[in-house]
């Protein structure tokens, strides 16, 4: 009897127990309904990328470490994998290795025949005298030239405007001697004008052309000769004044000569180019 009445109690504790805690609210107790209506959280799908073998000196190379590392060939043909220290790292930063000169670009965009003989007589070619040589030759004769630069800038001009265009610099010099009197002038040009070859000079009371500098003197001047001896335009804006009326004359026509001016530049001019060589020779003795 004792036995039934203790499980009867202890029945009856559990019924109560299970009631009561059935009986919870909500709040308290996540019910199985709400469980299932609760999503699952999204697993993140990992993608597996396949492994791609480098070749072991690559592998050497990008090793992360504090020193990097370069391949070296080896006196058997291969090739090893040889650390560099962080003193060679920073000397390559302070000291970098010369990089190679651009290529430099010929002064023109065409071909110029190289002079190569005193006696050569063509108008287009390169020049056999240096600039000091031109200078000195005018200096000895003329100390105190009538020009509004120093001698050495101007000689400059005409090795600059003659070399752009492959008209002879030196020789060109050497007319510019003749048709001023050394730059002591006396004619009908005056050295105000910077004109050095009696460009448009057609009588003794025609005073020719004006230029603003001796620099645009000079391109006049070596744009002349152009005219004649070429059929090409010149690389800078014209500014001889008597270009086009040259080159409307001759059409496909050049003159090749120095003595070729003789009686077109210098009229009666019959040694008019003969003199100018022979000026030009006696520079190259300078």
């Amino acid at each position: 009897m004792k036995f039934f009445a203790l499980s009867s109690r202890t029945f009856l504790l559990s019924a109560l127990t299970g009631a009561f805690v059935f009986s919870l609210p909500s709040g308290g107790m996540v019910s199985a309904s709400h469980r299932l209506q609760t999503p699952e959280p999204q697993m993140e799908t990992k993608v597996e990328m396949p492994q791609v073998e480098m070749p072991r000196e690559e592998r050497e190379v990008r090793r992360p470490s504090g020193r990097q590392r370069e391949i070296r060939p080896t006196s058997e043909g291969s090739t090893r994998v040889v650390p560099r220290s962080l003193h060679e790292r920073v000397q390559e930063i302070l000291a970098p290795a010369p990089q190679p000169e651009p290529q430099a670009l010929p002064l023109t965009p065409f071909p110029v025949p190289k002079t190569v003989s005193t006696y050569d007589d063509s108008i287009i070619g390169t020049p056999l005298a240096s600039q000091e040589q031109c200078v000195r030759y005018l200096l000895r004769y003329n100390p105190a030239p009538d020009i509004s630069v120093t001698p050495q800038q101007l000689v400059s001009y005409y090795y600059q405007e003659g070399e752009r265009e492959g008209i002879r610099p030196d020789v060109a010099f050497a007319q510019a001697l003749k048709e001023t009197g050394f730059f002591r002038y006396g004619g009908t040009v005056t050295p105000d004008q910077n004109n050095y070859c009696g460009l448009g000079t057609t009588s003794a009371t025609v005073k020719g052309a004006y230029f603003a500098s001796s620099e645009l003197g000079v391109r006049a001047h070596i744009q002349h000769l152009l005219a004649y001896a070429s059929t090409r335009q010149p690389l800078e804006p014209v500014v001889d004044p008597r270009y086009d009326l040259v080159r409307s004359v001759y059409g496909e026509s050049t003159l090749t000569r120095w003595e070729d001016l003789n009686g077109r530049w210098a009229v009666p001019g019959t040694t008019y180019g003969q003199s100018i060589l022979s000026m030009f020779r006696a520079i190259l003795n300078e």
